[in-house]
């Protein structure tokens, strides 16, 4: 090496090609390819989830520093980052307004194929970060009465605006999932989680697949309004006979979204320039083309009929739905290769 940066790229990641590259030596690779030997001289890692960042990885290596352009951090190893001086900053809130347009795209389009009047249903949200205020907001704008469960903004906060995981399933007609993922939520939708949701309730999940036990909720399934996944347990391999009874079968694209990959690109390399002072690129945010521009909703006054074909005309998700179940086996396929889609607003 010439003593210049080096860094080592996911090569999916949207935006990034050519950024960095006049101010170091930059490798791109296939996220899940990425190993020891491409990073033994690397002071810095931008990543996607399918780059396990753990010491089997790292060991040895010289990274000082991990980007990731999206918001988990379930794919590192916090603990030993930690031990070994490793700098990790995820891209907090990039994918919330994509995440936010999949649930009520997919919520409107399932209820509307099951007859499911939305009508003075309670809309209950599991993790109220980033995704789930954005959800909320949507919500409440849409004249849902809406329950919040976030045990850990509650033990800040104060529990007022709070309720517990039991009151919100005993209540809520649609229950959606966006919670962190650690040993706190892994497994947290299982077998009392289901039994406790309200008959006929619909479920949504666009968080993670590991918060939840497919086979309760396969189970679960006769029992429940809609059923909604986005997000699978050992992806890219999809459970098939979850996949045959559920209503939307997504490959983990709820918040893939232009602005919400713009946004998680930009992110990551502002870390990157801040941390090793590259001043060019402090600001850096990639050109948006007209054409991608999020799109404004006006849903005020508008039938349940207005409001699901505005959401479907804005996001069909029945097309991702129709990919997915062709052909399972193409799931990172249609990841690395989909087309993003504007966001929402109101």
């Amino acid at each position: 090496m010439n003593g210049r940066l080096k860094i080592v790229a996911d090569d999916k990641i949207p935006f990034l090609e050519g950024v960095l590259d006049p101010y170091a030596d930059v490798v791109y690779k296939n996220g899940r390819d990425i190993s020891r030997d491409d990073i033994a001289d690397a002071d810095a890692l931008i990543v996607r989830t399918r780059t396990k960042c753990d010491a089997a990885l790292l060991s040895g290596s010289k990274v000082t520093l991990i980007a990731s352009a999206t918001i988990g951090y379930d794919h590192i190893d916090l603990g030993y980052c930690a031990a070994h001086g490793i700098e990790v900053h995820n891209a907090a809130g990039c994918n919330a307004g994509g995440v936010m347009q999949y649930v009520f795209s997919s919520l409107y389009g399932a209820c509307s194929h099951n007859a499911i009047n939305l009508d003075g249903k309670v809309f209950g949200i599991i993790g109220v970060g980033n995704v789930g205020k954005r959800v909320e907001q949507m919500a409440r704008y849409l004249g849902f009465d809406v329950l919040l469960c976030d045990p850990p903004r509650a033990m800040v906060e104060g529990p007022q605006g709070f309720v517990d995981m039991d009151t919100l399933l005993q209540n809520a007609d649609i229950v959606t999932l966006h919670t962190p993922l650690d040993e706190t939520t892994r497994g947290m939708a299982g077998t009392d989680f289901f039994r406790k949701m309200k008959t006929g309730a619909i479920f949504i999940n666009a968080s993670r697949g590991e918060i939840v036990d497919e086979r309760a909720l396969i189970d679960a399934v006769p029992k429940l309004g809609a059923v909604i996944v986005d997000t699978w347990r050992n992806e890219p391999f999809v459970n098939k006979d979850l996949m045959e009874v559920v209503d939307i079968a997504t490959p983990h694209i709820a918040g893939y979204s232009y602005q919400g990959k713009m946004n998680g690109t930009a992110m990551a390399v502002q870390t990157v320039a801040r941390r090793f002072g590259i001043y060019q690129l402090y600001d850096f945010y990639p050109a948006e083309c007209p054409d991608d521009s999020p799109q404004k909703l006006d849903l005020e006054g508008k039938s349940q009929g207005e409001i699901t074909a505005t959401f479907q005309y804005n996001y069909p998700v029945f097309t991702d739905d129709f990919m997915l179940r062709t052909n399972p086996e193409s799931f990172e396929e249609l990841r690395e290769n989909y087309r993003y889609r504007r966001e929402i607003y109101i």
